[in-house]
């Protein structure tokens, strides 16, 4: 198994590029791969681990042999636990543990690099700007944004209307929109508004924050945003789609 430990990974940048791969693919196994992450960890096997790795994907495997190992260890025997609690919570406690290793992956490259204060400072300030995995399958960072957003421009919760100003698309529609150029100031106050609004709204399966140039759709069943490209929808599908159902959902109603 390769650890990802890159000879030239010896800046700020280059760690936290490392360590939004290892996020990017830690998160897709607990969201949109989670039917296949959910089977791969079979209690009746020995303790296995949850890896993710700088190119995005995920493994989940028999821990390293070598003492001490190349890299920190994620948590081990995640498998036991797993029909012994609800799914979510699950889930929740694998996210837990999953945020803890990333940490101290990226603070082992840190001191194998030599990064002083003022680094060690900035590559933690840049972690904390991205929602935890823990957030992201928890939804909880969805429902900050949420509750943040009603306090700021107390709009209506109804997700089934699109905004009349700006056209943006409801629950369960394709999230494509354009920033429509208005004649009337105060539309154009409005849509300023609600753009920085979705521009903090996370996909359900990587964890990017929201771009208006990008394809969206939103699930009816958990309400979790999503981009097209990781769900596989294009807006020619999505228009065809009346209600739509995220992976882990689809997956969640098919399960026996």
């Amino acid at each position: 198994m390769d650890g990802g430990v890159r000879s030239n990974a010896r800046s700020v940048e280059e760690v936290f590029r490392d360590f939004k791969g290892r996020r990017n693919g830690l998160i897709r196994a607990l969201t949109s791969d989670v039917e296949e992450f959910f089977q791969r960890c079979d209690p009746e096997k020995e303790n296995l681990c949850l890896y993710g790795f700088p190119s995005e994907q995920w493994e989940v495997n028999l821990p390293a042999e070598e003492v001490p190992p190349e890299l920190p260890e994620p948590a081990l025997g995640i498998n036991f636990a797993r029909d012994g609690m609800h799914e979510k919570d699950w889930l929740a406690l694998v996210a837990v543990h999953s945020d803890a290793w990333l940490l101290s992956v990226v603070f082992y490259f840190g001191a194998r690099f030599g990064f002083d204060k003022a680094d060690r400072k900035r590559l933690f300030n840049m972690i904390n700007e991205e929602p935890t995995i823990f957030e992201v399958v928890t939804g909880a960072a969805k429902k900050q944004l949420k509750d943040k957003s009603s306090a700021s421009n107390n709009r209506s919760s109804n997700k089934s209307k699109p905004n009349p100003k700006t056209g943006k698309p409801s629950k369960g529609q394709a999230k494509n929109e354009d920033k429509r150029v208005d004649d009337d100031p105060d539309d154009i106050d409005d849509d300023d508004e609600d753009d920085d609004e979705h521009g903090d709204t996370l996909c359900g399966a990587c964890g990017a924050n929201y771009a208006s140039d990008e394809f969206w759709i939103c699930c009816d069943a958990c309400e979790r945003w999503f981009h097209g490209k990781c769900v596989k929808i294009t807006p020619a599908k999505a228009e065809h789609i009346k209600q739509y159902k995220c992976p882990s959902c689809s997956n969640k109603r098919a399960r026996p």
